[in-house]
């Protein structure tokens, strides 16, 4: 007979005291579970948390940062959270849970769920605000990735109680959890300097039953420091009307304002009897989790999963180092979130799951499991890991908690293991547990940094636990980071940097947010050519385009949206000839946009999921050397090939050439110089999808078509050695992005134009090397220019659609020379300058559509050329 369900047990979730539209419903949020706990029968498991539940990483990580988004919106009255984005979120958990309730821990995490959930985090993270001087504080075990999450959206201090014990470690505070199995938690900041009077604290928690913790906790920390203000964030708020005066009646006493927001409200229906009803339930139905060392069939489930005898493979894979600061805080400046090489170290894990013998039928399982209170950077990992395969991949982590395990549908945790701690915590190690965890290929797992391997070994350890509910194991072992291993560089991923969706790139750069760079273009010109700084040291204000400017821009897309596809389609097919396992690596900012469409390409036309990121290169610098031995670490070289959107008379082709021969002889590292792009007029790259000098809509743009992300900056005060080049983003101008759109609008034409590129690829026939020679056919156009025009800098000469948009929205323009005024593809530029009161001259016999002059300073050159000038 199957167990009664619960609500034959009377427990229900009741949203009728949800008192808001942008509510998501309980029900959506939270299942029911029972525990082996006298304390509370009942415990409700987060459908988002990914601690009981394996969850679709990007599932969690929407969540949490939705909740980062409400959370931002109590602290500056915006209003990025509403009803509209609550029932993108419901629609996400459901359908990334849909197939869950017929069989836990087997359904399929579809694509469609991992996509829609990436693009809600995208959004979100467009009206993310900036709240440095808030601190967050994440509860022990369940909300320390929550918190994180929310920290990191509003870009605030971080810092999750603990209830582990480090020898020598005093605790800055603590405090008790009445109603949990394991009560004891504490503060172990590393700053002295933690908790400043007078600002305001976030708490942050996946559940207020009463609020009993959160009162407490901030009873004790205002004691320690009054703040101005306090929030209380929640992924579910079920206190009673009573619970929520005591809190107000709390903040009278303190003489601060508690503020409490939460994803979803209402309340538990409890019946009266039911710690006993639900004793008798667990008694009668509930089979204990698998023992470490027995030789029962797993979980009660008869014939289910391998047993211990089979002793599947383990294997190890180091991780870039990491810090502790996931348990003991971090310093009193901002941090930016994850701390570990997350993409390195989801490429290390591929690399190992790609040896191991594939199952037999159907795309692989994958589990990642972090354990206990290290949950924000396995799930981050996790994510990566989906990100860059096609492997159905799960999250969620060991836990302290024990749930009754009903092997049936109607319940939540349905299969269980049990293994020895391997960590030492105040109330001792003890029994751990992970739910659910049968059924996937393989199981990752990423113990907390530094952990030792001989604790998680042994017939009672965790390894040995695992290795009874799947076929492989793949243990990351990361080691605590030496001081050196601190300032290692980190890639950027989004949706923390850049407005792209994150699995279309990475970014090799730094994020210098909180830098002053921006000056005026005539002080930035004086500095470049009159005292000897390099362009990359400053950025110019970002340029606004106005409704006209991009109503140009539009019709621009409408009209070459195919010809861009069709050059996209052919340059992707040329790599593929000439690499095996492309890694494309695109040249900030130009590039990025055509790298991810290069991706999209490879993944619609040949089912390949192509890594990518962007590095900074800079004329007079080079390519970003610290970026180049990243990727040294984590591909090989000889598959790597760059990309860029256009060509206009070749610098940034040879400065790549000398950048890599360069590296090559001082680290041993050799990559290709094979340059791609869309378009090169310069003639000085095979790999091109046509010479035509045409308009790349992408050029007409600044930012706004790439990623709200500004040129990059190589300045050694900000960029010292050893650290990426920097970048900023404007998020400002997030109302005015079109970045996502210009990439979509070009990849839905690539079904239509597929044939365009077959037979463009076909009419080159054995001539095609012949036909794309390189000639170098700009530099000459250039020298003949810079002869006429009396200009000696060549620098100053910026030949082709691309390159004369940039004169226009960077530099001090001096003239433009265009071969047609009328021609469509530069109408943007004839617009653009005379805005600016930039002289355009009319050349017939120009080999570029347009070339831009910049104004030559403190030099004496030719007057305006000879031609019509308007």
């Amino acid at each position: 007979m199957p167990p009664p369900t619960a609500g034959d047990l009377g427990v229900t979730l009741d949203d009728a005291r949800a008192t808001s539209s942008a509510a998501v419903p309980l029900g959506v949020l939270a299942r029911i579970a029972l525990r082996r706990n006298p304390k509370r029968a009942h415990l409700l498991v987060s459908t988002v948390l990914a601690k009981h539940l394996p969850t679709v990483p990007a599932v969690a990580l929407a969540a949490g940062e939705a909740l980062g988004a409400l959370t931002a919106d109590a602290l500056d009255g915006g209003a990025r959270w509403d009803a509209r984005t609550a029932a993108r979120l419901e629609r996400v958990v459901r359908d990334a849970t849909a197939g869950d309730q017929d069989r836990l821990g087997q359904a399929t995490a579809t694509s469609a769920a991992h996509r829609a959930a990436t693009t809600l985090r995208t959004d979100l993270a467009a009206g993310r605000p900036e709240h440095p001087d808030a601190l967050v504080l994440g509860f022990a075990e369940t909300a320390t990735a929550l918190g994180a999450l929310v920290a990191e959206s509003l870009g605030a201090r971080y810092l999750h109680s603990t209830r582990h014990a480090p020898s020598g470690a005093v605790p800055a505070a603590g405090f008790d959890e009445a109603h949990s199995h394991a009560t004891t938690h504490r503060l172990l900041p590393s700053d002295p300097e933690w908790l400043p009077a007078g600002g305001t604290v976030v708490l942050v928690d996946d559940e207020l039953s009463t609020g009993a913790t959160a009162r407490a906790t901030i009873r004790e920390l205002h004691a320690l420091a009054p703040q101005r203000r306090w929030v209380v964030a929640s992924l579910i708020d079920l206190r009673s009307p009573a619970d929520t005066a005591a809190t107000e009646e709390l903040a009278t006493e303190i003489g601060a304002p508690i503020t409490v927001v939460a994803l979803g409200r209402g309340r538990a229906v409890l019946p009266a009897g039911l710690p006993s009803a639900a004793a008798d339930v667990v008694a009668t139905h509930a089979v204990a989790p698998t023992g470490c060392g027995t030789n029962g069939v797993p979980d009660g489930r008869t014939g289910s999963g391998p047993t211990r005898a089979s002793r599947p493979q383990t294997v190890t894979t180091t991780a870039a180092p990491a810090t502790a600061v996931d348990r003991f805080g971090t310093p009193a400046q901002r941090v930016r979130l994850p701390r570990t090489d997350v993409e390195g170290t989801a490429q290390d894990v591929l690399a190992v799951l790609g040896a191991l013998e594939a199952p037999a039928g159907g795309p692989r399982r994958v589990l990642v499991l972090g354990t206990e209170e290290h949950m924000h950077t396995p799930l981050v990992v996790a994510d990566a890991l989906r990100r860059r395969s096609d492997a159905d991949v799960r999250f969620s982590t060991t836990t302290r908690s024990p749930v009754a395990v009903l092997d049936d549908p109607a319940w939540p945790i349905r299969s269980g293991i049990r293994f020895r701690s391997h960590d030492t915590t105040v109330d001792g190690t003890g029994e751990r547990f992970a739910y659910n965890v049968r059924g996937f290929d393989a199981i990752v797992v990423l113990p907390e940094p530094g952990t030792d391997r001989a604790l998680l070994d042994g017939d009672d350890g965790l390894l040995a636990a695992l290795a009874t509910a799947a076929p492989a194991v793949v243990l990351v072992d990361t080691p605590l980071a030496t001081g050196s291993d601190r300032t290692a560089p980190r890639p950027l991923t989004g949706p923390s940097f850049g407005s792209y969706e994150p699995g279309d790139v990475t970014w090799l750069l730094q994020d210098l947010a909180d830098a002053a760079l921006e000056a005026d273009t005539a002080d930035r010109e004086r500095a470049i050519q009159l005292e000897g700084a390099n362009y990359a040291e400053s950025l110019p204000v970002e340029y606004v385009p106005s409704d006209a400017y991009e109503a140009l821009y539009r019709d621009a897309l409408d009209r070459s949206a195919d010809r861009i596809a069709e050059a996209v389609g052919i340059v992707t097919e040329l790599v593929l000839q000439r690499r095996e396992r492309p890694v494309l690596v695109s040249l900030a900012r130009a590039g990025t946009p055509v790298g991810i469409l290069m991706r999209r390409w490879a993944e619609r036309r040949h089912g390949l999921q192509l890594d990518h990121y962007t590095a900074s290169i800079v004329r007079g610098v080079g390519i970003d050397e610290t970026a180049l031995r990243w990727l040294a670490d984590h591909h090989d070289p000889a598959q790597v090939v760059f990309v860029d959107g256009w060509t206009g008379k070749g610098a940034i082709t040879r400065e790549l050439t000398d950048a890599l021969a360069r590296f090559a002889e001082s680290d041993g590292a050799r990559f290709p110089d094979d340059l791609a792009v869309l378009a090169d007029p310069a003639g000085c790259t095979t790999l091109h999808g046509t010479r035509d000098d045409y308009l790349v809509p992408s050029a007409c743009l600044n930012s706004t078509v790439s990623g709200l992300v500004s040129r990059t900056v190589f300045n050694p005060t900000l960029t010292p050695a050893d650290t990426f080049h920097g970048a900023k983003q404007y998020r400002q101008l997030a109302p005015r992005d079109h970045s996502r759109a210009f990439v979509a609008t070009i990849a839905d034409r690539f079904d239509a134009i597929a044939d365009r590129v077959t037979a463009a690829l076909d009419r080159a026939g054995p001539d095609a090397d012949d036909a794309r020679a390189v000639d170098w056919r700009g530099m000459r156009t250039v020298e003949v220019i810079g002869a006429e025009y009396g200009i000696d800098d060549l620098h100053l000469i910026k030949p082709g659609v691309g390159e004369t948009t940039r004169v226009l929205l960077r530099r001090v323009p001096w003239q433009v020379l265009v071969r047609d005024p009328d021609d469509v593809d530069i109408a943007h530029v004839v617009a653009l300058a005379r805005e600016r009161g930039v002289p355009v001259v009319t050349r017939p016999d120009l080999s570029y559509s347009c070339v831009g002059l910049i104004h030559p300073l403190g030099s004496r050159v030719a007057p305006a050329a000879d031609g019509d000038v308007s």
